[in-house]
């Protein structure tokens, strides 16, 4: 009876690590939606609103490969193109906005109606929606959709992580949650491989939100089929969620608590501003690069973001490894030294048509990926049991919410920098230095043993 007991736990296991690794990996493949095709998307939609000449557009991109443009001409280029980067940088604060919304509003649920269920209307909304965006007419239109679907990215992250650490024990906990973490780079890196073999241009980006409405599926079947926590079962039963939550989330912001909150959310902000906010200028810098180059190349945006996701894969994986090697700390100073370094010379040195490009594309996505995997199992060590998961949450989701603020003044600075994306990617790269001081004023938990009481 007990090894048959035993064998039914372990299956219910393994089924909530593929649910929770399937959720998160469409999840990656909404991310890479973002960062793939919505500056084509913008532009084909800026072209169906009457906001420019999409047969002139295409005309003076085609111009501008063989020959010098008049100056009329060249500016009404430049214009053009700057206000599609304008929509990219709104569509990218749609996505970190109503992610972090999510992160609350569905965790939120997950405390009070169940992991499972949150789940599920998580992964629906952010389907649900990305269809829809499907039948947007113009780029308001495509900017609220996409705010509302990733409320449903942000509240799959933490519902997925609960039912996974809830299933495990302490020590595999973590490593399961890490492997969630690794199934959104697969998300990226497949969508991205998809859309090197099937355009994205701003003609032919529609279908790409098909693709995204795919985990509807998904979601049918985690309402219908898994079963709920029982460790928030147990809680439901005694009545102590309600006092829990309310407890942690005002705890984390008080004494003695307040400080590591902080730090979390610095910690936090640092990858997701690097990665937001500098890197991923390098993806609508391909796209436009590609479009200008003399022998078009619509699928190097493509390239970009397989060469970038493959190496987060490997960054993710090793993380914990290195960090047991070299200690917490360490391993996040050298990594934001690492990220600096890479993004300045790639920036400065390369450009996208470059045989060596990707190469430091690469690199940079090597270590976005140790970043990611470096987090989900260091915010956690900041906070004790009580209070762990709305510390590690709040830290997380205030880095968005930061992100997406610092976004809304990049995309005002394209003007400035006449949407010069190298000289973009040379300035906010900057911000891993800020990691190396961040870093610097955090607890080292490398040889931390037992609760963080």
């Amino acid at each position: 009876m007990n090894e048959a007991i035993k064998s039914t736990k372990q299956s219910a296991r393994v089924v909530v690590v593929i649910v929770a690794v399937l959720a998160w990996f469409f999840g990656g493949v909404q991310i890479s939606i973002t960062n793939l095709a919505l500056r084509s998307a913008a532009v084909g939609l800026m072209g169906d609103a009457g906001w420019m000449d999409p047969d002139r557009y295409q005309a003076l991109t085609a111009e501008a490969r063989t020959a010098t443009l008049s100056d009329s001409d060249q500016a009404q280029l430049e214009d053009w193109n700057q206000q599609a980067a304008k929509w990219y940088a709104w569509f990218q604060c749609a996505f970190l906005f109503g992610a972090a919304a999510g992160g609350f509003v569905f965790g939120r649920l997950g405390d009070q109606w169940g992991r499972t269920r949150a789940l599920a209307m998580s992964v629906a909304v952010f389907s649900a929606f990305t269809g829809l965006s499907y039948f947007a007419r113009n780029p308001v239109d495509l900017l609220i959709l996409r705010f509302v679907a990733c409320l449903g990215i942000g509240g799959t992250w933490p519902n997925g992580v609960a039912l996974v650490t809830e299933a495990f024990s302490r020590i595999a906990g973590p490593i399961m949650a890490s492997l969630i973490g690794m199934a959104g780079n697969v998300g990226i890196f497949a969508m991205s491989t998809l859309a090197a073999q099937v355009e994205v241009t701003p003609e032919a980006w529609r279908w790409v939100m098909w693709v995204g409405a795919i985990p509807l599926v998904l979601s049918l079947l985690i309402w219908i089929l898994l079963p709920e926590s029982p460790a928030w079962l147990r809680m439901k039963k005694e009545g102590a969620e309600s006092s829990k939550q309310a407890s942690g989330a005002s705890a984390v912001f008080r004494r003695p608590y307040g400080r590591l909150t902080l730090i979390g959310i610095g910690l936090a902000t640092i990858p997701l501003l690097g990665g937001w906010g500098s890197a991923n200028w390098m993806m609508p810098w391909a796209d436009e690069a590609g479009a200008m180059a003399e022998t078009p190349d619509p699928f190097l945006k493509a390239r970009v973001g397989q060469a970038r996701a493959l190496t987060s894969i490997a960054g993710s994986f090793l993380a914990g490894w290195i960090s047991l090697w070299i200690g917490r700390r360490r391993t996040y100073f050298l990594t934001s030294l690492g990220a600096l370094l890479v993004a300045q010379y790639a920036f400065r040195y390369t450009e996208p048509m470059d045989s060596d490009f990707l190469v430091w594309v690469a690199c940079l996505g090597f270590f976005n990926g140790i970043y990611f995997g470096w987090l989900p199992f260091f915010l956690p060590e900041l906070f004790p049991t009580r209070i762990r998961s709305t510390g590690a949450g709040v830290s997380f989701n205030f880095g968005r919410i930061l992100t997406g603020l610092t976004l809304l003044i990049t995309g005002t600075l394209l003007a400035w920098f006449n949407s010069d994306y190298a000289r973009i990617g040379q300035v906010t790269s900057f911000v891993f230095a800020l990691g190396m001081i961040c870093i610097l004023f955090a607890p080292d938990t490398t040889r931390q043993e037992g609760e963080a009481e």
